[in-house]
């Protein structure tokens, strides 16, 4: 890995429609880890009055997707997995930390930590892609 790249991190989140509609800010581009941002609204929140469980794997997924898709290559989600380790409620700042574990030619394997503000872990989430060169 060559690392991420801001400008390119930068230009798909902004034409991620899925994305702005969730809220979903950009907070820091490293060549380690892809950020990204959430405040949970009442548009979050499920029945129960907490955060919804797929709010909190959008927000996962699309830190994923910015770093799989950063080289420049198209890769696509193959496989994902979501662990919800605490609850999330209105008011809440969440941050999705992306780190990739894994990338060979054709499979790529990255790790997400969604946290609270607190520093909790509120989901933990892998996720795997199929690499199809740009080339």
């Amino acid at each position: 890995m060559s690392g991420f790249d801001q400008h390119r991190t930068e230009e798909m989140l902004a034409s991620d429609g899925y994305a702005k509609a969730l809220g979903v800010e950009l907070v820091a581009v490293t060549s380690d880890e892809i950020v990204v941002g959430l405040d949970v609204t009442e548009a979050h929140l499920n029945f129960l009055e907490v955060g919804h469980g797929g709010m909190v794997f959008s927000l996962a997924d699309c830190a994923f997707s910015l770093a799989s898709n950063n080289a420049g290559d198209r890769a696509l989600a193959i496989d994902a997995h979501l662990v919800l380790t605490a609850a999330t409620r209105f008011g809440d700042r969440l941050e999705a930390r992306v780190i990739e574990s894994s990338r060979g030619r054709t499979l790529g394997t990255y790790r997400v930590e969604v946290i609270r503000q607190d520093g909790r872990i509120v989901g933990l989430f892998t996720g795997t892609v199929h690499i199809r060169s740009s080339g």
